[in-house]
């Protein structure tokens, strides 16, 4: 499995971890009440599992099993998949953590652009990869 795969799919089992722990604390806290605070754990548990896990598990999965070129570098530029990488983890966090600390607006905005960016920019990585079935290199 490529370096790029290892990264995404731990950072995605990551954010599962993290998720299903705060959505375990939300249930709890359901039927014995932890407190107030416990309710700003609920963005973070729909952020994490939502984009975090299951976006970041797929990107990963698709960088590594989308055809590979027999010429030069066999995954493309992967420098935009690396960029995926890093813009999908800041968005994840600022969404998450801007919701659950109260943060300014333009925290949220920013981290829905930069998620944004980040699918975007593993299309472009990845559209050259995509090849009819039976078509060659």
């Amino acid at each position: 499995m490529p370096r790029l795969s290892v990264w995404l799919v731990r950072s995605a089992l990551c954010y599962l971890g993290i998720g299903a722990l705060a959505g375990a604390v939300l249930l709890v806290n359901r039927g014995v009440f932890l407190g107030e605070r416990v309710g700003s754990l609920r963005p973070i548990h729909v952020e994490f599992l939502l984009v975090g896990w299951t976006l970041q598990l797929a990107l990963g999965v698709a960088f590594w099993i989308l055809p590979r070129f027999r010429a030069g570098s066999e995954r493309g530029r992967e420098g935009f998949a690396w960029l995926s990488y890093v813009l999908l983890n800041a968005g994840v966090l600022a969404v998450a953590l801007g919701q659950a600390f109260g943060l300014p607006p333009a925290v949220l905005l920013l981290g829905h652009i930069a998620e944004a960016l980040a699918a975007a920019v593993f299309a472009l990585h990845a559209w050259p990869r995509l090849k009819a079935f039976g078509t060659g290199h």
